[in-house]
């Protein structure tokens, strides 16, 4: 199944633009983060910024319940075209230090050249989750996930969404060729991209915040105002899986954190109208997943 459509908003009063059983392979074409808008030599306070990030659905999964989790295989990320990087008003620790700046990147065969400075692309989506009770703008984080713009939600990765409404209303955009932690200025490598995907509905998991899968991590995905509210947050909710999972009590859960865990930040632009987004990983372990079963013989 091929989908194209965006909305601006996780947004309850948006009719799915697709129902899909539990399981289904999909593809989603994405627009950049400006949704095409930016031109060579156009600077982001030119744009119109209430369209930023289109985000492809609503998808409805038939059998999501509240309390159950969406669960996105991410199998693979093709990046279209060339991408952009610009500086964004009043955004991030250096705005004041520099002139706004707006340039256009080629993705060459994998490798991106900024400057003489030579690397590797590594796509990832910036934007995912389904739909909470309360509309979202599709460019705000949350308890839902959101633009949580973590770089580690690449191919071969798996998130686990939380189901707010039935039919979940999934929503995926706002691809990046690459990005660093931080996203220190405000963007990553800007592009559109295909996007294939499975979607699966894990039943009665009761998770408060988006949990990312990766080949050798666990990863609670938090937000908030400050760091010390977005840690709070992030590491008490993986405490809870912990807990739940390991059989381990709050202290045992706190200790095994400071030895085994690490906070890592998604997104950390500030000042900033957004969020700050932190992860908190622990490796995983054999024969004892956060979330359900371990499905070590998935499709990737």
């Amino acid at each position: 199944m091929f989908f194209t459509q965006s909305v601006y908003e996780f947004d309850p009063a948006h009719h799915a633009i697709a129902k899909i059983p539990s399981g289904t392979l999909i593809t989603m074409q994405t627009q950049d983060c400006f949704g095409g808008q930016v031109k060579a030599g156009q600077k982001v306070n030119e744009l119109n910024l209430s369209h930023t990030n289109p985000a492809v659905g609503p998808i409805y999964v038939i059998s999501a319940e509240p309390g159950d989790a969406v669960r996105a295989d991410i199998l693979d990320i093709i990046p279209l075209g060339p991408g952009v990087t610009c500086t964004v008003p009043a955004c991030g620790p250096l705005c004041n230090t520099c002139e706004p700046r707006t340039i256009f990147l080629e993705n060459r065969e994998g490798f991106v050249d900024f400057q003489g400075l030579r690397f590797f692309t590594d796509p990832m989506v910036g934007v995912i989750g389904c739909t909470p009770i309360q509309p979202v703008p599709t460019g705000w984080v949350g308890d839902h996930g959101g633009n949580m713009d973590c770089k580690h939600i690449r191919k071969g990765a798996s998130v686990y969404c939380p189901v707010f409404l039935e039919g979940g209303l999934f929503l995926l955009g706002d691809v990046h060729a690459v990005m660093g932690d931080g996203e220190l200025c405000g963007t990553g490598l800007e592009v559109p991209a295909l996007v294939t995907l499975r979607l699966t509905v894990i039943k009665q998991v009761n998770l408060r915040l988006p949990v990312l899968e990766t080949p050798d991590k666990w990863y609670v995905i938090g937000h908030g105002k400050t760091y010390p509210e977005a840690l709070q947050l992030t590491t008490q909710v993986m405490q809870e899986l912990l807990m739940q999972q390991y059989g381990l009590d709050a202290a045992d859960a706190f200790l095994y954190l400071s030895l085994q865990g690490d906070v890592e930040v998604c997104q950390s632009c500030i000042p900033c109208s957004i969020d700050m987004v932190l992860r908190c990983g622990v490796p995983k372990q054999i024969g004892k997943p956060l979330i359900g079963t371990l499905h070590e013989n998935r499709p990737r």
